[in-house]
């Protein structure tokens, strides 16, 4: 089913009755009168605002930035920039913008910010959410967790839904429910000819397959319909050590990870956290390695599966029962935006040779300049196979572009962009990513990649995926007006 939306370019240049054409600025005066929302241009009061990623690191600089309040400002936007020869880039929250704005890729495209479309609705009954594209994972859960259900949400309140979602979508619950993508529904979006359209199973098959951990390159999606599932309660919580431990609290937690159920996602992480007020004072200036568990048993099955984890005597351990919305803060996250630099990698397996490389890499004594470097287990329903029978078993969509990952588990660090500390972090990073490389999976994870990567890193693997991307844009998108961070093509 598509949906009309009102024709626009008309209106465009219809004051130019000598068939002259309008200047840019003027067919951009024209195109702000006509939102619902807003144009900002560089140099305007607000332009910062409305031009920073949430990572403050990137420098974004686009011709123009449309702040949308409706799909039909998404259709005038694409009309307009399809006249001019401007390509559009649509953007929720900037968390991984820098591909995107790298070499000045945005000096000749408007970018769509959705952040004020941020409406969800809970359909109790069908135990689906619809969200705007500006949703973060923070309001859905507000919305769902009353209802005694959980979505497939992010490690973070302030992760936005949709470009979350589009690159696949790694959530706590993700070995035993799979990806966020693999929970969609339906998708809304305005396609490069300026049609809205609502894509399902049935309507634009493979433009529904594509977008379903294909990334953003498509079109511009306006809302999206996923599935929630009824949980009210999971154990989880976090076990420290002092960094020292990193060795032999990573080789463990290796091994177990080997032997849990799919019930159980879990990650370890070495961090070396700065000296904040804002830390509590066991944290504050101090490196620590921690295990992150959550475990969708009952209390005592859960306390007999982390009982290897506690043998090791943890300085500290908060499991416990919980509602699946304190999930947002198990990871600690920054609270809002900051500068960051960083970049993961997918691991074909975690061998104790490869726990050392993780450790010489950031542990103790490395001299590292990353903050945070962490391994998350995958392996369960994240397999693609699994992931496509369960699909199967259940009479569920089959899943889209990215099903899951051919890869046990998923590496990622991250470090503050201080002044003075680029050549340190590129170092400590570079040399991190060179020690895991024979470890390397096929594989990328779209939402990890911090830098460019080649379209083979993301889409590959899987014979005739990318192949079949590429189509489907060259269909939707033979001028390759949509842009986004990690294109097919």
């Amino acid at each position: 089913m598509n949906t009309p939306v009102p024709p626009t370019g008309a209106l465009l240049v219809e004051a130019a009755a000598d068939d002259l054409a309008l200047s840019l600025r003027e067919a951009f005066a024209r195109l702000d009168s006509m939102l619902d929302g807003r144009l900002v241009l560089p140099g305007e009061p607000d332009w910062d605002a409305a031009s920073t990623a949430w990572n403050l690191d990137v420098d974004q600089r686009p011709a123009a930035v449309v702040i949308a309040r409706s799909a039909a400002d998404v259709a005038r936007t694409i009309e307009l920039a399809g006249r001019y020869g401007l390509a559009v880039a649509p953007q929720g929250t900037g968390h991984n913008a820098g591909p995107l704005a790298a070499d000045h890729g945005l000096a000749d495209a408007i970018l769509v910010r959705t952040h004020e479309l941020r409406d969800v609705h809970v359909d109790v009954e069908r135990r689906v959410a619809r969200v705007e594209a500006g949703a973060l994972w923070g309001d859905v859960v507000a919305a769902v967790a009353p209802h005694g259900l959980a979505a497939l949400a992010g490690s973070s309140h302030d992760v936005g839904v949709v470009g979350y979602t589009l690159g696949g979508g790694v959530s706590w619950l993700a070995r035993s429910h799979g990806l966020a993508a693999n929970q969609v529904l339906a998708v809304e979006l305005v396609t490069a000819d300026g049609r809205h359209r609502r894509v399902d199973e049935e309507h634009d098959p493979d433009l529904f397959w594509a977008v379903r951990g294909g990334g953003g390159d498509f079109g511009v999606v306006t809302a999206m319909e996923f599935r929630l599932f009824p949980i009210a309660e999971v154990v989880a919580g976090m076990l420290l050590w002092p960094v020292e431990r990193a060795d032999e609290v990573a080789q463990a937690w290796a091994e177990w990870t080997r032997t849990v159920p799919d019930s159980v996602q879990s990650v370890v992480r070495i961090l070396h956290l700065p000296p904040l007020p804002e830390l509590p004072p066991f944290l504050s200036g101090r490196s620590i390695v921690v295990v992150e568990a959550v475990v969708l048993e009952a209390s005592d099955r859960a306390d007999a599966l982390l009982a290897p984890l506690r043998a090791l005597a943890p300085e500290l351990d908060t499991m416990h029962p919980q509602a699946p919305a304190e999930l947002l803060a198990l990871h600690m996250d920054p609270p809002g935006p900051v500068p960051g630099r960083g970049d993961g990698m997918t691991l074909r397996e975690l061998t104790p040779a490869a726990v050392r490389a993780f450790v010489g890499a950031v542990g103790a004594g490395s001299e590292t300049a990353m903050m945070t470097t962490e391994i998350r287990h995958l392996g369960g329903m994240i397999e693609p196979d699994a992931a496509v029978q369960r699909a199967a078993d259940l009479g569920l969509p089959t899943p889209g572009a990215t099903a899951g990952f051919d890869a046990g588990y998923l590496l990622y660090s991250g470090a503050m962009a201080m002044p003075g500390a680029d050549e340190a972090i590129a170092r400590s990073l570079g040399r991190l990513l060179s020690a895991m490389e024979p470890w390397r999976a096929e594989q990328e994870y779209l939402n990890f990649a911090e830098h460019r990567r080649e379209p083979e890193r993301i889409f590959g693997g899987r014979e005739g995926r990318l192949a079949r991307l590429r189509a489907i844009k060259r269909a939707v998108d033979p001028t390759r007006l949509i842009r986004s961070n990690h294109p097919v093509g």
